[in-house]
């Protein structure tokens, strides 16, 4: 038995070893240069202030022209066009003039151009040397699924310091991402390599998925095997772990002893990051619990909120059904809204947000004997995040099954049973550190990371070389058993 683990650890070794070389190191990277996104502080500073004046249709109207049967959400940005309604549906988004009703997709380079000037202006980036890069599908940095409804998109790049270049959305005509020089460089020896992410292979979600979950779990298997092999050979001398080896290969027993925990386990949650719904459940509502939340209201009902007008200072609008229910929320800040439910007078400040009891009411529909609703904590060991800065996010308890809603605009945040709470530690907290008394402690956690990540990067180089070693005797071998001259018969 021990013969087969030595053979299968030796070779699944030499396949890996740079493999796991190449995660460690990038790991590092990617703790201090996440992905490239467009965060919502971003977003919301380039919006524009919505030109009242301008807007001469209903959000109903907006919702009829769209096309979408099953909407569920309109919004009013403005655009360097004049302002438009986004309506969106389960699958479907689609702009149309606030003025007339007519499509409003972007899917001109000269449009895209001014509205990407516009977004740079309004976060005080600099823009007079913009110019348009591509339209395409894919990039290397719009391959996530999140971007498909927005495809294709037209690449701006800003021309100033930091190199920033945005995506426009060809369907919405809005800014959907952007990225500086900065990111892309780090990223492209960071999440790019650790993810295995080029893009003509991550645009293909399946074949993906199934490529780096089967090298995860090939990589994972070599790992046990070397852990077994590892304490198998452990030698104890003077009271001192000592190992048989000599050179590399007792300084890769020795390192893979002292890292064996950290390497396991970080790679068994790297593992895990490619579950999607294997082992664990997805953290989504399910079909009826889905139906339930974006069910499309009755439109016509929209007349009673906007009988209150909209604020001059409103940067975003946007209406929502909740529970059967339709309102208006109206972004005024990044941390500002008003809220206006049908028949009910306007909401703000600390109260422009939906109540406990509100939010009982949807979940009370998923399942029965639902608590009251209680607002996260920040520290919380499920953390969830409003799209507003300070916006409450409720738990709804029901037994053993919990949802997180977003108390600025109704969104299911998290869909929480016992099998998604188990993930949450099996795979966040083991591969990024992310537990509560760390995260209380970032220069820690970051020392934490850096320093294992540094003792699996040695690992795995004592393993490449003695893998090369190997090979380049194997090889010596072979070169020589064939060149050696035929025997006598």
């Amino acid at each position: 038995m021990m013969g087969v683990i030595v053979l299968l650890h030796r070779w699944l070794g030499i396949a890996f070893c740079l493999l796991f070389a190449m995660w460690f190191a990038t790991g590092i990277v990617m703790h201090f240069v996440p992905f490239p996104s467009l965060t919502e502080a971003e977003r919301f500073a380039g919006l524009g202030t919505v030109d009242r004046a301008q807007v001469t249709i209903s959000a109903t109207d907006a919702v009829v022209a769209s096309g979408i049967a099953e909407s569920t959400r309109v919004r009013l940005i403005q655009r360097s066009d004049g302002p438009v309604y986004v309506v969106s549906g389960a699958s479907l988004v689609r702009a149309v003039r606030a003025s007339d009703g007519a499509v409003a997709s972007a899917t001109s380079a000269e449009l895209a151009l001014a509205i990407a000037q516009d977004h740079a202006r309004n976060r005080g980036l600099d823009a007079m040397g913009a110019t348009i890069l591509a339209q395409a599908d894919y990039d290397q940095w719009i391959v996530p699924n999140g971007f498909d409804r927005h495809r294709p998109q037209f690449r701006v790049a800003l021309g100033d310091a930091a190199g920033t270049e945005v995506y426009v959305s060809s369907r919405t005509g809005e800014i959907v991402l952007d990225t500086t020089r900065r990111e892309r460089s780090w990223n492209m020896v960071g999440s790019v390599l650790h993810w295995i992410y080029p893009t003509v292979l991550r645009s293909n979600w399946a074949l993906w998925d199934r490529v780096v979950w089967t090298l995860s779990l090939l990589a994972l298997i070599a790992a046990v095997l070397g852990a077994a092999l590892g304490i198998a050979r452990i030698r104890i001398r003077k009271r001192r772990i000592s190992s048989p080896y000599r050179g590399w290969h007792a300084l890769h027993h020795l390192i893979g002893l002292a890292a064996m925990v950290f390497v396991l386990t970080w790679i068994f949650s790297g593992w895990l990051s490619m579950d999607h719904g294997r082992l664990f459940s997805r953290g989504q509502l399910s079909a009826i619990e889905a139906g339930m939340t974006n069910a499309s209201p009755d439109w016509t009902t929209a007349a009673s909120l906007d009988r209150k007008p909209i604020s001059s200072a409103a940067r975003e609008v946007e209406w929502f059904a909740f529970n059967g229910n339709l309102y208006r929320r109206e972004r005024i800040g990044l941390g500002e809204q008003a809220l206006i439910g049908a028949g009910e007078a306007a909401r703000s400040g600390r109260t422009g947000f939906l109540n406990a009891r509100e939010v009982q009411g949807l979940t009370m529909r998923f399942a029965v004997g639902c608590d009251l609703p209680s607002v996260l904590a920040g520290d919380d060991d499920y953390p969830a995040q409003s799209i507003i800065p300070g916006a409450p996010v409720y738990r709804s308890r029901c037994g053993d099954l919990w949802f997180d809603i977003d108390g600025a605009d109704g969104r299911v945040l998290q869909r929480l049973d016992s099998s998604r709470r188990a993930y949450r530690w099996f795979y966040g907290a083991l591969h990024t550190l992310d537990f509560p008394v760390l995260l209380a402690r970032p220069r820690l956690r970051d020392a934490l990371i850096v320093g294992f990540c540094m003792l699996g990067l040695m690992f795995s180089v004592t393993g490449a070389v003695i893998g090369w070693r190997r090979l380049r005797s194997s090889v010596v071998a072979r070169v020589s058993s064939a060149n050696a001259p035929a025997g006598r018969g």
